[in-house]
């Protein structure tokens, strides 16, 4: 419901920002999937929000952000050292799968590591070439991926982007393809 001035209340009577839900997570989590920014507001504000909360997947508060493109809250959570390059799938990923083109320009900003490898061996720049946009396949190239990678079942950026009909990406990819020296 994204009532920030309850949550603050809470905050005031004593209640603690890390407490976890029925589900299992914490209310931080929960406003930043929810794109709740008021709740999350008033949450980073407080001192011991624990901004690196994980559920079971692994994921935290700056992967959902960078899903939903929330630029704001990324900002924010980044400022709190929320971690920009955990090992397994990274919001790099996340913001790159979805075509966050700004997030993706934010997490570079920050030093995340542009060929990280999720547990199954892919890229950020898979990831967009397959599920996110030219855009992002553009600005991950340009900002220096390399597009020579391979997962765990060895295919590559231009393999997602063609097996996912991306022919925009594709083309872009090929052309970074052609620019790279042979090895």
């Amino acid at each position: 419901m994204d009532d920030g001035p309850a949550v603050a209340a809470l905050l005031a009577r004593g209640f603690d920002p890390n407490a976890l839900g029925p589900d299992g997570l914490t209310g931080l989590f929960v406003a930043a999937r929810a794109g709740s920014a008021k709740v999350a507001r008033v949450l980073l504000d407080a001192p011991d929000t624990d901004a690196e909360f994980r559920n079971a997947l692994d994921e935290s508060p700056l992967m959902l952000a960078a899903l939903r493109g929330d630029l704001a809250l990324a900002r924010a959570l980044i400022a709190r050292d929320a971690d920009v390059n955990k090992p397994g799938w990274t919001p790099l990923h996340y913001a790159a799968s979805k075509g966050q083109v700004a997030l993706i320009s934010l997490l570079l900003e920050h030093y995340a590591y542009i060929d990280s490898e999720s547990p199954n061996g892919s890229t950020p720049l898979m990831m967009a070439a397959g599920y996110g946009s030219p855009e992002a396949t553009r600005a991950l190239l340009e900002a220096g991926a390399d597009p020579t990678l391979k997962n765990a079942k060895g295919l590559t950026a231009l393999d997602f982007a063609q097996g996912f009909g991306k022919t925009a990406s594709a083309s872009l990819i090929e052309a970074a393809l052609t620019a790279v020296p042979a090895r």
